[in-house]
């Protein structure tokens, strides 16, 4: 039986020391988090890794490995960076660990939700944020910002751990099945959407590739919020393709008239 803590998967980006993935796998699996994803890890198959794991084997041996982070997230349908960085002129929606944690248990099990993790001394890039609809840290004191990444891990799956069997308790079966919800749409089918978003409107003329300014990520935080289902995803991008052939033969019909002028 899936149980709603199956449906948060913890990703590492180019994490470098092999140990703080052993650490990872052991914070995970005492709160009961078992999907780990590790993108370009410098070093995995170490016996640090191992012993620093203690016990949590399995998690170790059914990570997934992968060379991108949209590989990571493809099957995903929400995303919550963990990062102190905001931009200025496009901040992401900001949650600290237990704000984090309530959001995650009230969209449990409908939703797989990744959480990413960036490199220890850089965290994630601009390019990687934007694949995040959220943003999460973890409030420290104030002369003390240091934190290991697998203790980062620890804290934030222990919200998510214990604000989900809060819920649970709390509230009949039937509100927290998932029967009769449809799911949202998945990290990968946003993705092609906005592919296809961008050169739609590169073919009418609305957006400028070589100006492009921050339309493309104001859109993305758009739909991030709206967060649509793969239904409404297939309407949206069927809408585009309809303005698509429009626009083609707008533009074949005017090439016929200047022809037949010439």
């Amino acid at each position: 039986m899936t149980q709603p803590l199956d449906q948060i998967c913890i990703v590492m980006i180019q994490t470098s020391h092999p140990g703080n993935i052993g650490s990872a796998a052991r914070a995970m699996k005492t709160m009961g988090i078992h999907d780990l994803r590790l993108v370009n890890p410098t070093r995995f198959h170490s016996p640090e890794t191992k012993a620093l794991a203690s016990g949590a084997d399995d998690i170790l041996e059914q990570a997934r490995l992968c060379s991108s982070l949209q590989a990571a997230l493809a099957d995903c349908h929400y995303v919550i960076g963990t990062s102190a960085r905001s931009e200025r002129s496009l901040p992401w929606p900001q949650m600290d660990a237990r704000e984090c944690g309530q959001w995650v248990a009230e969209h449990l099990p409908q939703q797989k939700i990744a959480l990413v993790f960036g490199r220890e001394r850089t965290g994630l890039t601009n390019e990687e944020l934007e694949h995040c609809q959220a943003l999460v840290h973890i409030p420290m004191a104030f002369d003390f910002f240091s934190l290991n990444i697998a203790a980062a891990i620890q804290i934030i799956c222990y919200e998510c751990m214990m604000a989900t069997r809060q819920i649970q308790a709390t509230k009949p079966p039937e509100v927290t099945s998932a029967k009769g919800l449809e799911e949202p749409a998945t990290t990968a089918a946003m993705e092609s959407f906005f592919i296809h978003l961008e050169q739609a409107l590169v073919e009418v003329e609305y957006l400028d590739p070589d100006n492009p300014r921050l339309l493309m990520r104001r859109l993305r935080r758009l739909f991030g919020r709206i967060n649509p289902t793969q239904s409404e995803v297939n309407i949206l991008r069927g809408i585009l393709s309809a303005f698509q052939g429009r626009k083609f033969i707008r533009r074949s019909s005017a090439d016929q008239i200047n022809v037949r002028n010439t």
